[in-house]
């Protein structure tokens, strides 16, 4: 019986943590699908926060490489009064820390492409 509150308790916490982490993503930046992405594109910063031989291989024509480890180090080169536009492959481990690191700050116009790079469905420069 007690292993089954522990087993309940670590559930609830874990479904905690997702909704508190996924509450804190909404508030950081907003999720968009290809359609208002790329209309985004013409007026804001286009990011790929992938490793460089990913970028090299395809990228949303457009996009400028900076890398999630080299972020910190990169703030002078995005704009804090354009739209910064994220993306990676998939929706997954950059984006996130990357959006509550820009908004932390002080980056207030960001947007996320829904499902990244691989359900992109606009103009893509690929070696």
């Amino acid at each position: 019986m007690k292993a089954l509150y522990i087993l309940v308790a670590t559930i609830l916490l874990v479904a905690g943590w997702a909704g508190f982490n996924y509450w804190r993503l909404r508030r950081a930046a907003k999720l968009l699908e290809n359609a208002e992405f790329a209309e985004k594109i013409f007026t804001g910063q286009l990011i790929d926060l992938r490793d460089p031989v990913e970028f090299r291989r395809k990228h949303i024509l457009g996009a400028r490489n900076i890398p999630y480890e080299q972020l910190k180090q990169s703030l002078g080169a995005i704009r804090k009064d354009k739209a910064v536009l994220l993306y990676e492959n998939d929706r997954g481990q950059r984006v996130t820390p990357a959006a509550l690191y820009l908004k932390k700050q002080g980056y207030t116009d960001i947007y996320i492409l829904s499902y990244g790079l691989n359900a992109w469905d606009g103009k893509v420069k690929s070696n």
